[in-house]
């Protein structure tokens, strides 16, 4: 083996970067060390900054609104019901209701209530308590012979004594009689002076017109 033969080991040596040379090259400009400015910085990655120019969540179209008072209900069908009831973990005599589907696996939570679907099929008798439930699941529920006990609907808010339509109201029926009556008083004020000047047989008297600007005045 002589010295003109030994071959580098693999990596040991690196071809040369030509850095400067143009943005076309890949490492022009700052050659490859970045900025100096924010982009030098850590933690300053704005979510949605485009540059400047308006976002893509504020240029797509918006619909609706979110309802604060909206419920949230845990849905649950009568096949996962009759599924527990099969496997024991639900007793179908008890009283069936979101502490019970949770103590037998059914849900994990029931969020602002349970509402019961219809999939699936039923065939045990079952008493189901529950925030709100879909019309087929309570004709299966009644069906197989159980009952589905929903919460009242909510009562409409009292309104206030003397609140603004309330004062509204009663300021606009005399107003509104008063518009009613004013008409036929003035046709029967308007038909009286007719009727007086028909029964004295007077007429008034035209007044003299006056003569034109610049006319001479007539001689009587």
């Amino acid at each position: 083996m002589k010295l003109n033969q030994l071959a580098r080991k693999h990596g040991a040596f690196k071809k040369a970067k030509r850095i400067g040379r143009g943005i076309g090259s890949g490492l022009g400009k700052t050659s490859g060390k970045g900025g100096k400015g924010q982009t030098a910085r850590t933690g300053v990655a704005l979510n949605g900054f485009e540059g400047g120019q308006m976002p893509l969540h504020m240029r797509m179209p918006k619909r609706g609104f979110n309802n604060i008072f909206k419920k949230r209900y845990q849905e649950v069908n009568l096949g996962a019901i009759q599924a527990a009831i099969d496997s024991g973990k639900l007793n179908a005599q008890a009283k069936v209701d979101a502490a019970a589907l949770m103590t037998a696996g059914v849900i994990r939570r029931a969020k602002d209530g349970v509402r019961i679907l219809g999939n699936g099929e039923l065939k045990t008798k079952v008493n189901i308590e529950a925030a709100a439930g879909s019309k087929p699941a309570q004709a299966a529920i009644e069906k197989a012979g159980g009952t589905l006990v929903l919460p009242p609907p909510p009562k409409e808010p009292a309104r206030k004594v003397g609140h603004v339509w309330e004062r509204n109201a009663k300021k606009a029926k005399p107003a509104a009689a008063a518009a009613e009556g004013a008409p036929a008083e003035g046709k029967a004020k308007k038909a009286k002076p007719a009727a007086a000047r028909a029964d004295s047989g007077e007429k008034k008297a035209k007044a003299p017109k006056a003569p034109a600007r610049g006319a001479a005045p007539s001689k009587s």
